[in-house]
């Protein structure tokens, strides 16, 4: 799913507009009754979305990581 947005014809701003809705749906989509095993996955899949981000716009991705890890 990554690669598919990496790899469309739009402009940067929209590629990274588009991974962080597929972030944000991921998140959505948890609910209290997930397992710790699949709030695990989709925070494995959201670093792999903002180092995606990060090819895109170092700043961005970065920010985001460093977020993620505090």
């Amino acid at each position: 799913m990554i690669e598919n947005i990496i790899n469309k014809d739009i402009t940067d701003t929209e590629k990274i507009s588009e991974l962080l809705e597929l972030d944000c749906d991921m998140y959505t989509n948890l609910g209290s009754d997930s397992t710790k095993t699949e709030k695990q996955e989709v925070k494995r899949y959201s670093r792999k979305i903002y180092k995606a981000i990060q090819g895109i716009n170092e700043a961005i991705g970065k920010s985001l990581l460093q977020a993620m890890d505090k």
